[in-house]
């Protein structure tokens, strides 16, 4: 842990202990919490604190705007950040000890009128789930398994940010072969440490981009190569054209649908034709909250929800509601699962990618493939009263 700078600005009679305490308590206050993020937000009369929980932000107990500068002042002096600089964003990393373990928090500062905003990123390492925990349905499981069996080709784990992808990834290089296999990572950051696999992590400051990355690990005789994030084209060309020689290559990009992601490697200026030979498959995912066990009510479908929701439920349907309680912190909600829309590009769909069809021409492929989409499998798992009718409508 880093030692408190003399240069940190305390007002008289506060206690740098007093400063240490509270951002120890914020952070284990937010690991208990199962918060993914904390934001500490100065004011013009309080130090305004919110988590992340479960995807939603949610307040929490201000503190006394006398310690909001010393608090930002201690974090940026655990991730070695310069903190006489307030004009300018600064970002760093530390860990922290809470209870009898510890957590990695990436912080990122912010300057606004009232001072600098500190987000810290909560990075509970050793998490690693397996396959079939993810939420996903068995026969989607065992798609993306043999998708993964390939010796070659591109797999992209699609999602807005927060969607669990990176988790989505690690649970399929956790199906592979370590010892029989080269498994080499290039990511921003390093969430988990894997054994038996060669991770990397990006350095842009230095030079050591996504794109300089990747052109070193082939030098280094991989078998299966993960990119965190295909971010730009000069990126996304060379892992096309690293999946076309005999590699498999796993990554992960911003888009919310299969289709969205074909079109947007054909946008970046990717050949149609590369793209088509390179892709072997698209995962498209959300997180949806899952209703809280203590407090769910249960009511009954009255009438069709076809304008809302795109298509019918079965009559007589039951959903639940979200109430809230003292056990879910009066969310109505605890945890999250994925849902998922796993699509193997076939012989149809790489005759499409290659002329550039249109959005309809490959939604009428894949409802002939009878591959559903977010939106079904999210309400699937609704009428089994997993989650609400309004969650799958809000992340999708």
């Amino acid at each position: 842990m880093a030692r408190e700078s003399k240069s940190e600005s305390r007002p008289p009679g506060l206690d740098g202990g007093e400063v240490i305490r509270a951002l120890n308590e914020i952070v284990r206050r937010a690991a208990a919490s199962r918060a993914s993020d904390v934001h500490l937000e100065p004011k013009s009369d309080r130090m305004r604190i919110r988590f992340r929980i479960d995807g939603v932000m949610a307040e929490q107990p201000p503190l006394p705007i006398a310690i909001a500068a010393p608090l930002v002042s201690r974090a940026k002096v655990l991730a070695k950040m310069d903190i006489a600089e307030k004009r300018q964003p600064q970002d760093g990393t530390f860990t922290i000890a809470v209870g009898s373990g510890k957590v990695s928090v990436r912080c990122s500062t912010f300057p606004t009128f009232d001072g600098e905003k500190v987000v810290l990123r909560l990075l509970m390492g050793g998490e690693l789930l397996p396959l079939d925990h993810l939420g996903m349905g068995a026969g989607q499981a065992q798609q993306i398994r043999d998708m993964t069996r390939r010796t070659g080709g591109l797999m992209l784990v699609t999602g807005p940010t927060g969607s669990g992808k990176t988790s989505s990834l690690y649970a399929m290089l956790s199906e592979l072969d370590t010892q029989r296999l080269n498994i080499v990572t290039l990511e921003d950051p390093i969430e988990v440490q894997l054994p038996d696999i060669t991770q990397g992590q990006v350095h842009p400051k230095a030079g050591f981009t996504f794109a300089s990355g990747l052109r070193a690990i082939l030098r280094q005789d991989p078998d299966v190569i993960l990119v965190g994030e295909m971010r730009d084209a000069e990126t996304a060309s060379i892992a096309l054209q690293a999946s076309l020689t005999g590699h498999l290559v796993l990554s992960t990009m911003h888009t919310n649908s299969a289709i969205a992601t074909i079109t947007r490697l054909i946008d970046i200026g990717l050949e149609p034709y590369v793209v088509a030979n390179a892709l072997i498959g698209i995962v498209a995912q959300r997180l949806v909250r899952v209703a809280c066990p203590h407090c769910a009510t249960p009511y009954a479908l009255e009438g069709s929800v076809k304008e809302e929701v795109g298509f019918d439920l079965p009559p007589n349907s039951t959903l639940v509601r979200a109430v809230g309680c003292d056990a879910c912190h009066r969310t109505g909600f605890k945890g999250r699962r994925g849902i998922f829309e796993v699509v193997d590009i076939n012989d149809p769909l790489t005759r499409l990618i290659k002329r550039k069809a249109d959005a309809h021409e490959y939604k009428e492929v894949l409802r002939q493939m009878q591959v559903p989409t977010l939106r079904r499998v999210g309400m699937r798992q609704a009428l089994k009263g997993r989650t609400t009718a309004s969650e799958v409508l809000r992340v999708t």
